[in-house]
C-alpha cells in the first residue's frame, strides 16, 4: 500500500515538474542542437523581426500544447506501449520548445503570456482522449499534428526568404510533426472526421490569432 502511495505522490511530482518547466521556460533542455546553430542571422526591418517573432511565438504556443496533449495523454493512456510512445514524442517535442525559445530570444521577443491558459486545455482535452481510450488517444495525436504541419508549412510561406535561421528551425520541427502523426496512425490510432477536425482547426485558429499578439 505505501509504495502504491509513493507511485502516485511521484507521478505528481513528475507531472508538477514538467508543468512548471513548460511554462515558466526554465529547465528545459533539447537533445539535439538547433538546426539554426551556426547559421548568420538576417538583417530585419522592424516589422519583419516583429512578425517573424509573432510566427516563432505561435509556433512556441503549439509546443506547449503539445508537451500537455502529450502528458495528459501519457497519464491515462491504458497500453504501455502507448504511454512510452507519448512519453517519447513529449520528449522529442522539447527540442521544438527550447528551439523556438532561443529563436525568440535572438528576436528580442517573448513567449506568449496565454500559455498557461492553453497548457491547461490541452492536457484536459488530452488526458480525456486518453481515458476514453488508445485508439482514440493516438487518433487525437495524429489529427492536432495534421494542424500543426499545417501552420508549420504556412509559416514557411511567410518568412522573409532570406530567414535561414527560421526557415531551418519549421522545416525541421515540420519533419517531426509529420513522422509523429504518421506515427500515431500506425500505431492504431482513428483517422478522425472532417467535422471533428473542423472543430480542432477552429481551436488552433483562436490559438494562432491571440498568441501572434500576446
Amino acid at each position: 500500500m505505501s509504495q502504491r502511495r509513493l507511485s502516485l505522490l511521484d507521478k505528481i511530482i513528475t507531472e508538477a515538474d514538467s508543468v512548471l518547466r513548460t511554462v515558466t521556460n526554465r529547465g528545459n533542455r533539447a537533445q539535439r542542437p538547433s538546426p539554426a546553430q551556426g547559421h548568420r542571422d538576417t538583417e530585419f526591418s522592424e516589422q519583419q523581426r516583429k512578425h517573424v517573432a509573432g510566427l516563432m511565438r505561435v509556433n512556441h504556443t503549439g509546443e506547449v500544447c503539445a508537451q500537455a496533449l502529450y502528458q495528459g495523454q501519457a497519464l491515462t493512456a491504458r497500453l504501455t506501449e502507448v504511454r512510452a510512445d507519448m512519453q517519447q514524442a513529449a520528449s522529442e517535442e522539447i527540442d521544438h520548445l527550447v528551439w523556438c525559445e532561443e529563436r525568440l530570444a535572438e528576436l528580442d521577443s517573448h513567449t506568449s503570456a496565454l500559455n498557461p491558459a492553453w497548457y491547461g486545455l490541452s492536457f484536459a482535452m488530452g488526458a480525456m482522449a486518453g481515458a476514453i481510450g488508445d485508439k482514440v488517444s493516438l487518433g487525437f495525436v495524429a489529427a492536432t499534428e495534421e494542424r500543426v504541419c499545417a501552420h508549420l508549412r504556412d509559416h514557411l510561406k511567410q518568412l522573409p526568404e532570406d530567414d535561414r535561421k527560421s526557415r531551418l528551425i519549421l522545416q525541421q520541427m515540420l519533419e517531426d510533426e509529420e513522422r509523429h502523426g504518421a506515427h500515431a496512425l500506425q500505431a492504431g490510432g482513428s483517422d478522425f472526421p472532417k467535422p471533428l477536425k473542423d472543430v480542432m482547426s477552429g481551436v488552433s485558429q483562436l490559438m494562432t490569432r491571440s498568441s501572434y499578439h500576446v
